[in-house]
């Protein structure tokens, strides 16, 4: 196995299995037992070991893409600064506070229709802003 700890370990659960089967287990045939359960376990050892090297070996750089920087939480503040003052504050009262339509038309003394209107022309904005590739560049 080329490692001793391994190796060791290989053992102990050979013998550790022998021991839980003790009963099940003829004393004449006990040595080729544990040979038996020492090898299997060996192999699959092995085997796990292979598929644990293969992903030590890859690189952040094999699974990963570094083709263009995008922070949307950066995009999407520079989208919103470009909002009108109106759009911009009922669109942060609701989307990022949580407010419903009614409280924020008390807050803004907007009506509640109006409000609705302009949380949906800002997020029809923010959508195109986001989607088109040359604002976000």
């Amino acid at each position: 196995m080329q490692d001793k700890e391994k190796s060791r370990d290989v053992v102990q659960d050979s013998y550790e299995k022998l021991w839980i089967n003790v009963k099940d287990v003829e004393f004449e045939k006990s040595k080729s037992y544990l040979f038996t359960i020492a090898y299997r376990r060996m192999i699959d050892v092995i085997r796990r070991d292979k598929h644990m090297s293969a992903f030590d070996a890859a690189t952040p750089l094999s699974y990963s893409h570094s083709e263009q920087y995008s922070d949307l939480k950066e995009i999407l503040n520079e989208a919103v600064s470009k909002l009108p003052e109106d759009q911009r504050s009922v669109v942060m009262l609701r989307d990022y506070e949580g407010y419903a339509y009614d409280e924020i038309s008390e807050i803004t003394g907007l009506s509640e229709s109006q409000v609705k209107v302009y949380i949906f022309r800002a997020r029809v904005f923010l959508k195109n802003y986001i989607k088109n590739p040359e604002f976000v560049i």
